[in-house]
């Protein structure tokens, strides 16, 4: 059975690929303190629709390039903000155009 993942999407900038992080928290075997632990994975996105900040699934398949090994299943949440709209250009004044 092929392995489901769910990650953050942390790029899109490369044509039908995303990259995702998956954030783990282990305990350590000794001192017993948490730490996180952030993986990160490329994925194959054959209709560019996930961007950055979308939740999403990916499985495991068979190898598509040298690093991809994942494909898009679904997204499951899309971000809250999209990349392009930094604060500047949210709080920026519209211009007025002078006739």
């Amino acid at each position: 059975m092929a392995r489901t993942i769910t990650g953050t999407v942390t790029s899109d900038k490369a044509d039908k690929t995303i990259v995702l992080s998956v954030t783990e928290r282990h305990t350590h075997p000794i001192y017993k303190k948490q730490y996180s632990r952030t993986v990160k994975y490329i994925a194959h996105d054959e209709k560019n629709e996930a961007h950055v900040g979308d939740k999403v699934e990916v499985v495991e398949t068979r190898p598509i390039s040298a690093r991809k090994r994942m494909k898009l299943v679904k997204i499951i949440e899309k971000a809250a903000i999209s990349a392009d709209q930094t604060v500047e250009a949210v709080t920026a004044e519209p211009k007025e155009e002078e006739a």
